[in-house]
């Protein structure tokens, strides 16, 4: 996390939080090369969806697609076998893709990989409902039918997986850009493995390249337009929400039938949510081919991927690169960057600045995309996590002390910590976490200082809802809750 400039006047400042403010390249040329323009703060909630490179008419795209397709299907071919744990490890494990700071993380760009877990599933799997994988009859093979059921393969996991098996692909695409537009004092060579895969020795083959380093590691570029946002185009959750429609896809009337009968049977009168889904997993065990369908139906409506996943990068970049630098600039005019006494004064200190930015100074406009507001806290805890990088305190998102993760536990040293919250009034789990989440948090860290709920609302409504939650809990005179009003406004001209 750096500020260049730190001691000069606030108008000088500058904040690296962008790959172009760390490495000194016009954000211009990024866009031109069609990279998406990413922070190296925190992870950015995007991934690499494989449908994206299947579905593209860019020869290079395709090629990469049959190549993964060719090592899955290396994978099917030894996934029956009782292999040396070490081949398993060779083969199967696989480190996080972290240098493209992307992905699920909530902390930096630090993750899990893909280990034991992930070989156990996919071994399992590829010998029972993704046997035909490969073999399709009336669809191409994609890498995301593997997320198809709830105990495969997570939407998390295939894109890492999908990053692992393109990394040569990202690393020569940064290189060259890394090249041509970067000073040669921010590169460095580095030895990248698994970029590789011989088949005729079934090793994996290490390479090394010229690339944009950041602290001990190095940085890859990712392109925007195999870029997507929340779910890929090929997904477990959209399978579930168009099930009814995949059963009445099936073209032969007999299975059809069969397939709605054992459907019903599964399904419990007055069904939740769950029992659903429950049933709707029974069913594909029992009738595999129903993934097939669907995935059908997701290949006849691919102009759409292509264009959906488009829409959804654009807002992403919006709110995270265009309305974050707007947020930064306003926060900057104030007193925000300014170091507290103490943990809490520090947290409530930014708490109470974001909320002046947000209401009197237009800053609410930059969680509206095209009139709609935000919709996911985690969208929020990132914009917030991404604006808290000039303090002396340090501010580590979500982090978990056995109790669940916090959004913030903002800290100077091991005696002085407070816990910051983060909610939108539409969550409907709000008047439980502000009754019990952050006081359980605080508990566990051990904070210092009573927990700091901050609760963005969109419209009067939820102002309303939340005062009730307030007033029935008995924390009116809490000093702790801090409501921000992020309701569109006319400009002050027509006041």
């Amino acid at each position: 996390m750096q500020v260049a400039n730190r001691g000069a006047a606030m108008s000088e400042r500058t904040f690296k939080i962008y790959f172009s403010d760390i490495f000194e390249v016009d954000p211009d040329r990024i866009e031109d090369y069609g990279a998406f323009n990413i922070s190296l703060i925190n992870d950015l909630p995007l991934f690499v969806d494989p449908f994206l490179l299947f579905n593209s008419d860019k020869e290079q795209y395709q090629q990469l697609h049959a190549e993964m397709i060719k090592y899955m299907l290396f994978l099917k071919e030894h996934a029956g076998t009782d292999l040396p744990t070490g081949l398993i490890k060779s083969w199967f494990y696989f480190p996080e893709v972290k240098e493209n700071w992307f992905g699920f993380s909530e902390t930096g760009n630090g993750g899990r990989g893909l280990g034991a877990d992930f070989a156990k599933a996919l071994k399992r799997n590829m010998t029972s409902v993704f046997r035909e994988f490969g073999n399709e009859k009336s669809t191409g093979t994609h890498l995301g039918k593997l997320t198809l059921i709830k105990n495969g393969v997570g939407k998390d996991q295939i894109s890492d997986f999908t990053c692992n098996l393109i990394r040569g692909f990202l690393a020569e695409y940064t290189q060259e850009f890394a090249q041509k537009n970067i000073n040669k004092k921010y590169l460095q060579k580095f030895n990248i493995p698994k970029v590789a895969f011989n088949y005729q020795t079934k090793t994996w083959a290490s390479k090394q390249y010229v690339l944009p380093r950041h602290g001990k590691e190095f940085v890859l570029l990712t392109p925007v337009d195999i870029l997507t946002k929340d779910e890929a185009w090929i997904s477990h959750k959209g399978f579930v929400e168009d099930f009814s429609a995949v059963m009445a896809s099936v073209g032969n009337d007999a299975l059809r039938a069969q397939i709605e009968q054992y459907f019903v049977k599964q399904l419990p009168f007055e069904a939740t949510k769950a029992q659903r889904e429950k049933a709707i997993e029974s069913s594909v065990q029992q009738f595999p081919e129903l993934l097939d369908v669907y995935i059908k139906r997701q290949e006849e409506a691919s102009e759409e991927a292509t264009s959906a996943s488009a829409e959804k990068v654009k807002a992403a970049q919006q709110l995270f690169v265009q309305s974050l630098k707007k947020l930064v600039s306003l926060l900057d005019k104030t007193d925000f960057y300014q170091t507290g006494k103490n943990s809490y004064q520090e947290g409530m200190q930014r708490v109470l600045f974001l909320k002046h930015v947000i209401e009197k100074q237009d800053g609410y406009r930059i969680f509206y995309i095209k009139g709609k507001p935000i919709k996911r806290e985690k969208d929020l805890q990132i914009m917030f996590k991404l604006t808290w990088f000039a303090s002396e305190f340090s501010a580590d998102a979500e982090v978990n002390n056995g109790r669940g993760p916090a959004d913030f536990m903002v800290s100077y040293g091991s005696a002085d910590k407070s816990i910051i919250e983060f909610k939108l009034a539409s969550n409907t789990q709000l008047e439980k976490n502000l009754k019990q989440q952050a006081e359980i948090y605080a508990d566990a860290s051990r904070a210092t200082h009573p927990p700091i709920k901050a609760i963005l609302y969109f419209k009067l409504e939820e102002l309303a809802k939340v005062q009730r939650y307030i007033r029935d809990i008995g924390l009116e005179t809490s000093q702790d809750i801090v409501l921000i009003d992020a309701t569109e406004k006319e400009s002050a001209s027509k006041v």
